[in-house]
């Protein structure tokens, strides 16, 4: 064999070995170790508003376009769940609503994380002065969530 046909030999087997050998089945791709654990985000936790204004602790705010709630007095914040008593005033009860509402607690729920902050996404209202229908709309109040 002369030089040029052995290189050329030598050349082409090499390049069909490294060809070969990256194309092959992918299948399914291996997994091994742990699942990386989700980093808990920290910082301030809000409750958006019935216009997406992020409120903490706040003393009242629109739960929706028809009703609100005022005089919130929050026995907790910041944890999977904030709780607070206060007055809540709709529509449902125009015209004979008292002045400054009915009593209620209020119960936020659903926290999601944006980012370096956190947002209530869910209310639940209870007060004995809410009509049935009325009840079950203010038992599950989504609120808005900013966009990531």
């Amino acid at each position: 064999m002369n030089k040029p046909t052995a290189l050329a030999t030598f050349c082409v087997m090499v390049l069909a070995a490294v060809g070969l050998s990256g194309c092959g089945d992918p299948g399914k791709p291996q997994v091994e170790g742990p699942a990386p654990s989700p980093i808990q985000a920290r910082g301030p936790v809000y409750v958006s508003d019935s216009q997406g204004h992020p409120l903490t602790r706040p003393t009242g705010f629109g739960l929706t376009e028809f009703s609100s709630v005022s005089g919130l007095s929050w026995r907790s914040w910041g944890a999977a769940k904030a709780e607070a008593t206060g007055r809540l005033r709709g529509m449902w009860c125009i015209p004979h609503c008292p002045r400054d509402g009915y009593p209620a607690t209020i119960e936020l729920s659903r926290l999601q994380r944006r980012e370096n902050v956190s947002y209530y996404t869910r209310a639940t209202v209870r007060s004995d002065h809410l009509p049935p229908r009325d009840a079950d709309d203010l038992s599950a109040v989504r609120l808005h969530l900013p966009e990531p």
